[in-house]
């Protein structure tokens, strides 16, 4: 028996989200959403405009705009001649990415806290203040960047925090994938705020445990989700 395309069976969830939302691009948005996130549509999986349309029973506007929705979600990506893909989200590479961060941003901190002002760290609360109010996953993954260089930036050593501030960047698709399937927001601001009161008590040991477990406890539920995901779809 031939299993069928993948786009074939978004049916279910199609019909679940079809009452539940105003306009044409949030049903879709919301069916794709749920599909990426369970592993009905993998990895790698191109999504066609015309198929979705077609499957939706909707005008490609519609869905062009919900692709575009799960892009900023780090969702979907965009490849020249191939269009929208559903992205490939590693359990492997984001404890990767992890592993590096908690050893490269701890030592940027111990350096930096001392010589951070009272308008970096005005500028930090801020910062938490403004994710607070944000709602596009696009935006908090640049809010939350600039959070960390902030507290990092004055530890005086450019190579640490080019290389710190690119594997910020390339946990950033990680950072988003965590808002859309298991809702981090609330938990990591908390971890920010505790973050920064510990900077403020110039209290180098604790800001730097802080930092270490706000990067791996984020990578310990995205693991859990990623590893209970597989089973279920597999």
């Amino acid at each position: 028996m031939t299993t069928p395309p993948p786009i074939l069976d978004l049916s279910q969830m199609i019909e679940r989200h079809r009452p539940r939302f105003r306009t044409a691009s949030e049903f879709v948005e919301a069916a794709l959403r749920e599909a990426i996130l369970s592993g009905v549509l993998p990895g790698g999986l191109p999504l066609r405009q015309e198929e979705l349309a077609a499957a939706f029973g909707v005008s490609r506007m519609p869905v062009r705009e919900a692709l575009r929705q799960l892009e900023a979600r780090a969702l979907v990506e965009f490849h020249p001649h191939r269009g929208a893909v559903v992205v490939e989200i590693s359990a492997q590479d984001a404890a990767d990415i992890s592993a590096i961060r908690a050893a490269l941003e701890p030592a940027a901190l111990r350096l930096s806290l001392p010589h951070l002002t009272r308008d970096d760290l005005a500028l930090a609360a801020d910062l938490i203040a403004e994710m607070d109010a944000e709602a596009d996953p696009g935006r908090m993954g640049e809010l939350n960047r600039r959070f960390h260089m902030t507290l990092y930036a004055r530890a005086g050593r450019p190579r640490l925090l080019a290389l710190t501030e690119q594997h910020l960047a390339a946990a950033d698709r990680y950072l988003r994938f965590q808002f859309a399937a298991l809702a981090h927001h609330p938990r990591s601001q908390d971890e920010h705020n505790a973050l920064l009161a510990a900077c403020r008590n110039g209290d180098a040991d604790r800001a730097c445990a802080l930092v270490t477990r706000h990067i791996l406890a984020a990578e310990e539920l995205l693991t859990r989700f990623l590893t209970v995901r597989a089973a279920h779809s597999g």
